[in-house]
């Protein structure tokens, strides 16, 4: 199985910076900006329904992300994807930098 493409990490990247700039979040009970990184791991547990914790060195706890290096081509299409449908839904919608997938159905 072939892992990502640079051109799919790229996108990734450049959507995760357009949610992050556009969208506030709940953290810690307060609503703010948060960084791409932080999207990419809400938004990979949002895909794959799974939200691992782990118990935090002085108490709390500690998210667990999914590593999109390890992704194959097409899950890393699914993301994107997900991404997209997560930016498009939202009121206001996200505005994209770059051109979003064609997702309508080909004839």
């Amino acid at each position: 199985m072939s892992r990502r493409t640079i051109e799919q990490n790229a996108k990734m990247w450049a959507m995760l910076s357009d949610i992050a700039s556009q969208v506030e979040w709940p953290v810690n009970g307060k609503v703010q900006h948060i960084s791409p990184n932080d999207w990419k791991d809400i938004l990979t547990a949002g895909l794959r329904k799974e939200q691992r914790i782990a118990q935090g060195v002085d108490g709390g706890f500690v998210m667990l992300g999914t590593r999109t290096s390890k992704l194959t081509v097409s899950e890393m299409s699914e993301l994107i994807e997900f991404i997209q449908w997560f930016g498009e839904t939202r009121e206001p919608k996200v505005k994209w930098t770059e051109k979003p997938l064609d997702t309508s159905p080909s004839m």
